[in-house]
């Protein structure tokens, strides 16, 4: 895989997660969100990129455990890294997937998302949520896997699996080889400039609109 590229079309779906109540079931949650997300940019097929930006944010944000999922995607490397830089990395690595994957959400709002019914006990404390999104003109359904966990404000993903490829997996290889080429500060320059280059393509698209 390119380096920061993890099927943008179908991770744009999984960022859109609103504030369903804490009891929710975890497959429930990802079906209720699927549906309402979706159900928005359809209605709406001229939103802006600031629009569907703010919708992420909205829907997103609570739902995901973006600390866990920098520790995870740091691996042995989070611990080296300052209580300052591990926030610094926090930010940037969540405005990263954010801004990533809610440019995609127009381009793919038709294909169909369907969640298998999951087998989950009351004192369950983490799980995984089975996905499929259907594609067009017969190709292969491409299966998403979502870890979830439950805390004390409801259940949070903290890792996705798409066609087999960890997210959380995949951007630690990424942020290995930035460490290993100049040390946390050089991971955190790499994101900070990819994303001040999102920024700018964002900005120039609104531009001519």
């Amino acid at each position: 895989m390119k380096k920061y590229d993890v099927i943008p079309f179908i991770l744009a779906w999984l960022l859109a997660l609103p504030a369903w109540a804490i009891e929710t079931r975890p497959d429930t949650l990802v079906d209720n969100t699927a549906q309402e997300v979706l159900a928005i940019i359809r209605q709406d097929k001229n939103m802006t990129r600031s629009e569907i930006l703010g919708l992420v944010e909205a829907k997103v944000l609570p739902h995901f455990n973006f600390t866990r999922m920098t520790r995870l995607a740091m691996g042995k490397n989070w611990s080296s890294a300052a209580p300052e830089q591990q926030k610094e990395l926090v930010n940037e690595f969540r405005t990263l997937l954010v801004r990533t994957y809610s440019n995609a959400l127009t381009d793919y709002s038709e294909y169909i998302i369907k969640v298998e019914p999951l087998k989950v006990k009351p004192e369950d404390t983490d799980t995984t949520v089975k996905t499929r999104v259907m594609q067009d003109h017969g190709q292969q359904p491409v299966p998403i896997d979502y870890s979830m966990e439950k805390t004390g404000s409801g259940w949070k993903v903290y890792d996705v699996t798409v066609a087999g490829v960890s997210l959380v997996t995949n951007y630690r290889t990424t942020f290995n080889n930035q460490i290993r080429n100049g040390g946390v500060e050089n991971l955190i320059k790499t994101l900070v400039d990819k994303n001040r280059s999102l920024i700018a393509a964002d900005k120039k698209a609104a531009s001519v609109q």
